[in-house]
């Protein structure tokens, strides 16, 4: 893992479609974008942040996700996902997450991911159901 530059940020975002809705995920039985998928935004914003920091063989799992979903998005607005590095304690990656629609801000909360070497990492979890 290279240096941590705290404060290093990265987006991304997504389309509010019909399969990213409460009512198609499971999470309620409203037509509204699910809490479950912008927590997964919120971690593929996290991951795009904490990317340049990794070195080859190396990727990050997530270990912890604390989140406010404070308002509703209809289907068809496009969300952002925003991830703030804000501080590393070994591989202990700690980052402010964020995410707003068209309108403003629908969520934030913190988030941490632990840096692992991916091949180790994804052998230990097939060695389980053995």
């Amino acid at each position: 893992m290279r240096e941590i530059t705290p404060g290093y940020t990265a987006e991304v975002s997504a389309e509010v479609t019909a399969d990213k809705l409460a009512s198609a995920v499971g999470s309620g039985s409203l037509n509204v974008f699910a809490t479950p998928m912008m927590a997964a935004l919120m971690e593929a914003a996290a991951c795009a942040a904490v990317a340049p920091f990794l070195e080859e063989g190396e990727t990050t799992v997530g270990t912890e996700l604390c989140i406010r979903h404070t308002a509703a998005t209809p289907c068809g607005m496009t969300v952002t996902a925003k991830a703030e590095l804000v501080s590393a304690n070994g591989r202990e990656l700690a980052l402010n997450v964020s995410a707003s629609d068209e309108v403003g801000e629908i969520g934030s909360g913190t988030h941490k991911r632990f840096v692992v070497y991916a091949e180790r990492f994804q052998q230990k979890t097939e060695a389980r159901c053995k």
